[in-house]
């Protein structure tokens, strides 16, 4: 958290990353995306509270390197922490200091009730709270991700590996191991191996964000490993033409 030329908190994205515990940039810039559409539809400009920014990372060719950031108030930092994913307990965490931060300011700035002008000014502020609470949560009903059929194997990034894959598709391929699995899916032309090999069209499942790929501990290396969406998995189904019958239960 930082202070600008005004003595208002200021919080980077980047560092607010590594708070919530999101291990990549992409899907964090979802959830701020999901939070300035929420602050929009209260009828605020969102760039009051998600200010464009650039922040020096380690990393690169050259061991550092200027990353995309935002300069978040506490304001647009809390909706963050409330479109995050709630089962990691960094978010609840996020959600918990923030609530409290913001109680904090209201409590501070409490109107003088002594007067018509500062009662009034104090019922105006729990109407646009109590608005502002409505829309929120019919914002994050419809962008929150919904309990499905694949939440079962998913790991806590919301992804899965190829060996959960295998099990959520065990009736449909008769009980087929990973291995197996893989092999089935090349047969189908379903093809998610490693990015360096230009000969298969992997970026393609990325950006239908179908598919993510990490780096993951093997002994003493790490090494690329393929993860499926919730949504790559619904693709999938299709592809493979698996009934609904053979799906997990919702």
């Amino acid at each position: 958290m930082l202070l600008d030329h005004n003595g208002q908190e200021r919080w980077s994205a980047r560092d607010l990353q590594v708070l919530m515990g999101y291990e990549q940039w992409r899907p964090f810039d979802d959830t701020i995306q999901r939070a300035r559409r929420t602050v929009e539809a209260s009828g605020l400009d969102s760039h009051d509270h998600f200010a464009g920014a650039r922040k020096v990372i380690t990393g690169g060719r050259w061991g550092r390197q200027e990353a995309a950031d935002y300069r978040l108030t506490r304001f647009g930092a809390y909706h963050v922490a409330i479109a995050g994913d709630g089962r990691k307990p960094e978010v609840a965490a996020a959600k918990t200091y923030f609530a409290v931060k913001t109680r904090e300011a209201e409590l501070a700035t409490k109107p003088d009730v002594t007067s018509p002008e500062g009662v009034l000014q104090l019922a105006e502020s729990y109407l646009a709270a109590a608005r502002e609470l409505v829309t929120t949560k019919q914002e994050l009903a419809i962008t929150k991700p919904k309990a499905g059929k694949w939440d079962a194997f998913c790991d806590a990034a919301g992804l899965i590996d190829m060996g959960s894959a295998a099990k959520a598709f065990h009736k449909a391929t008769g009980g087929l191991g990973r291995t197996k699995f893989m092999d089935r899916l090349r047969e189908e032309d379903v093809r998610f191996l490693q990015v360096q090999n230009p000969r298969i069209p992997y970026e393609v499942h990325i950006q239908a964000k179908r598919a993510e790929v990490k780096f993951v501990a093997a002994g003493y290396k790490m090494v690329e490993q393929t993860f499926f969406t919730p949504r790559g998995m619904d693709w999938l189904a299709d592809k493979l033409g698996v009934g609904v019958s053979a799906l997990p239960a919702t």
